[in-house]
């Protein structure tokens, strides 16, 4: 019966897929040239299809295949897996703040109408951008609380970034090791102790998002090394103390997720100063 149930779902996810390949293809491109030059119209098609048509899609195709993500990945907007996460760090926001800045990192500016259209031009014409904004993933039920990045030869299209979210650190004594841990939707204060749980990745280029082809950077496979490069920037500046890692990956059957291979360690440790 679960064989059953399984294959019916496929099937409906399947007709789903085709359906959307129609409404894109035989009726919005169909419609925009009829009455745009034929550039605009594939413009505007792309620009219906992979941010407003796919990810919903895509959120309905997932809610019927019931797939589950282990909490240790951060998800997409669409509901896909996002970037492992692979480092906490223990202390207040505003000790954060000065750990990063110590090792020379920025702070990301909010992903807005004007922040997404300077890092826009940035990347085209390949031109600085040292606080440029992040695209959101979620942890906690929420979008990540703050960002930080070092560029890579100056370059908007190359970076070594993090992305953080926050719990406090009475809430999560109170529900690590169980399902609430991961439902907690509150961002602590910015003086409350907290655990800044965070997923580090470095972006190496340019690309497009898998299934809704948004454009985005395209990101090195490796987070061991991304995790690892911070933790050590942070000992060697003595913002850090008591690194230890953490692994989970009893609940993996391989060590990957998406497109990242890792050995699924955090590397966890107590903010100073």
């Amino acid at each position: 019966m679960e064989l059953l149930r399984r294959l019916w779902r496929h099937l409906l996810v399947f007709l789903l897929g085709v359906l959307t390949v129609w409404l894109i293809v035989d009726v919005i491109f169909r419609v925009t040239d009829h009455r745009l030059p034929w550039i605009l119209a594939v413009a505007v098609t792309y620009g219906l299809a992979a941010y407003l048509i796919l990810p919903r899609v895509i959120r309905l195709a997932v809610r019927l295949l019931h797939r589950q993500h282990v909490p240790e990945y951060t998800t997409t907007g669409d509901g896909l897996p996002g970037d492992p996460v692979n480092i906490a760090l223990v202390g207040t926001l505003s000790q954060l703040r000065t750990a990063f800045a110590d090792i020379g990192w920025i702070e990301a500016d909010r992903l807005g109408v004007a922040s997404s259209l300077r890092m826009a031009r940035a990347f085209v014409f390949n031109k600085p951008y040292p606080s440029a904004p992040f695209s959101t993933l979620f942890l906690f039920g929420r979008g990540q609380d703050l960002g930080f990045q070092k560029a890579i030869d100056g370059s908007p299209r190359k970076r070594h970034h993090v992305r953080f979210w926050g719990i406090s650190k009475a809430a999560a004594e109170a529900t690590i090791g169980t399902p609430a841990f991961w439902l907690n939707t509150d961002r602590p204060g910015d003086e409350a102790p907290a655990i800044w749980v965070g997923a580090a990745t470095r972006d190496t280029g340019f690309s497009l998002t898998w299934l809704s082809f948004q454009i985005t950077h395209r990101t090195a496979r490796d987070t061991n090394a991304e995790r690892d490069l911070i933790l050590s920037a942070l000992q060697e500046k003595q913002r850090v103390a008591g690194v230890k890692t953490f692994n989970e990956t009893a609940e993996l059957p391989t060590k990957r997720v998406n497109r990242y291979l890792f050995d699924g360690d955090v590397g966890v440790a107590d903010l100073t100063g």
